[in-house]
């Protein structure tokens, strides 16, 4: 029969297990899981994973607990380096309950930490026979030893969080092999592929490289389905930050009553059903990047807590009065009008000035026809996949369809119309019918929305002006002279046409 402690241990266990096969993009959140309940139940001080890099042959920290725990993670091991190293390279469990005396333990990090070691456990986390990192849980209370219980506990745990990393690697692989010109964007660790073609991103892809250098906040904007996420994706990717943990929230989609303790978490008892101390998504992001997507559609009652950490980078839990600190880089994103929410008072103006420290702006698809081919192209070959049909592409006619729409729902339109045709289609290619986006053409009516002719001809005047405005470095006067038109003529076509010069954003 059962102890207290090991139902609460195995209930434990179903709770991670669950959360592993519901979740599987939010892999940080769940090894961040996995960790706090270990540590828990070996009645640990700190612990970590480390994840080993095959390619650089070292150990990184993925997510430490602790009051060292943020700290820790700037530093790497080598593989055989330390007693980590030792596990990664032999592939066995340790348990070293007289730390200073071996001789494989790395003193260094715990004198520049002020962070003395006396005993640990070191597990391998193995996929199949390979071990790809380590769990390690430090000092148990009262100074007592660990033992083969504790051994047995965090190998039951090892395997969870590998099981985790394995489902994240194998939706990284089923997003298909990465096309064209774009970011290898870690795909093994549940990123997104970025294609990238249009003069119009490649520039943004430009700025997001010198945004990601800094720590500042980043306001993303731009209508909904231009992919704002992978944009934030590609911020973290390209910073110091890109080995610590990259956390999304999407503000929309969590019932306002749950929010907070979403983003901050709670104690036990801070509200009915709260039965465990939980972590937020802030504390998870620790050390990392947190993505607040729909950052518009934050009550206000709780932007005065977001504007908190941004300013101070401290917090409280739900119910609790004692403050927590982190060191977030925070990246937003929104397809509202924000300025017009805080002329309303929607939305704090101070947040606002807070959040739109970087502001980025997304094009529309219809502004950047260059990339429909490559989405395209990209999409049929996930969708092939999926659905076990091949392709030979699109016909003339299809492609053609696709570069007169105007895309108001943008790229996740896009990838929708392409599974829809590869679902139905029949043909050797994909047809115009297997689109189904003719009887929206006729029926969008008037003004943007016209496929027509003139609609047409005015896309490929903005395009053709554009590209004479950037070899005469944006020189109007030159520009008209290129054009053989007047240059009054010329600024009320940019205005008219939506041209802008995207280096002067």
């Amino acid at each position: 029969m059962l102890s207290t402690i090991d139902v609460q241990k195995f209930n434990t266990l179903v709770e991670t297990g669950n959360l592993i096969n519901s979740n599987y993009s939010d892999v940080h959140a769940i090894l961040a899981h996995i960790l706090e309940s270990v540590t828990r139940f070996c009645e640990g001080e700190a612990s970590s994973i480390l994840l080993f890099d095959r390619k650089k042959q070292e150990l990184y920290f993925e997510t430490a607990l602790g009051v060292k725990g943020q700290d820790v993670r700037r530093y790497t091991l080598k593989a055989g380096q330390g007693i980590a190293g030792w596990v990664v390279q032999h592939n066995k469990t340790l348990i070293v309950n007289d730390v200073d005396n071996d001789k494989r333990h790395q003193k260094h990090i715990s004198r520049e930490l002020s962070y003395p070691v006396t005993n640990m456990i070191a597990v391998p986390l193995r996929l199949k026979d390979e071990c790809i990192g380590v769990i390690e849980i430090l000092n148990k209370a009262g100074g007592k030893p660990f033992g083969e219980d504790d051994v047995e506990w965090v190998e039951i745990f090892a395997t969870q969080a590998a099981l985790s990393i394995t489902n994240m690697r194998n939706i990284g692989q089923a997003r298909g092999e990465v096309h064209l010109l774009r970011e290898e964007t870690k795909t093994d660790h549940g990123y997104h592929t970025l294609i990238a073609k249009s003069p119009l991103i490649l520039e943004k892809l430009e700025i997001i490289d010198r945004v990601a250098k800094t720590d500042s906040s980043v306001l993303i904007l731009g209508e909904s389905g231009v992919g704002k996420e992978l944009f934030a994706e590609q911020v973290h990717l390209r910073s110091p930050r890109s080995r610590a943990p990259f956390v999304r929230v999407n503000c929309a989609a969590i019932p306002e009553g749950l929010l907070e303790s979403e983003l901050f978490g709670h104690i036990k008892g801070a509200f009915t059903n709260a039965i465990a101390n939980r972590q937020g998504r802030f504390e998870i992001a620790d050390g990392g990047t947190i993505f607040l997507d729909e950052i518009a559609d934050i009550p206000l009652a709780l932007q005065a807590k977001l504007l908190r950490v941004i300013q101070e980078r401290t917090f409280e839990k739900v119910g609790s009065d004692v403050s927590l600190t982190v060191n977030v880089r925070i990246l937003a994103a929104t397809n509202k009008d924000i300025e017009v929410q805080v002329e309303q008072g929607q939305f704090r103006s101070d947040l606002y000035y807070r959040l739109n420290v970087l502001p980025l702006y997304i094009p529309p698809l219809r502004q950047r026809p260059d990339d429909i081919p490559e989405l395209a192209s990209f999409f049929l070959k996930k969708f092939m996949a999926e659905t076990q049909k091949q392709f030979e592409g699109f016909s003339s006619e299809a492609m053609e369809t696709m570069l007169s729409y105007s895309w108001p729902g943008n790229v996740r339109e896009l990838e929708n119309c392409v599974e829809r045709a590869c679902v139905i289609g029949k043909n050797k290619q994909i047809q115009r019918e297997d689109l189904f986006l003719n009887a929206r053409m006729e029926i969008s009516g008037a003004g943007e929305g016209r496929r027509d002719l003139k609609n047409a001809i005015n896309s490929f005047k903005a395009q053709f002006i554009r590209r004479v405005l950037e070899e005469n470095k944006w020189n109007q006067t030159e520009a008209a002279k290129d054009l053989d038109i007047q240059r009054t003529y010329l600024s009320r076509l940019i205005k008219e046409l939506e041209i802008i010069n995207l280096k002067q954003e």
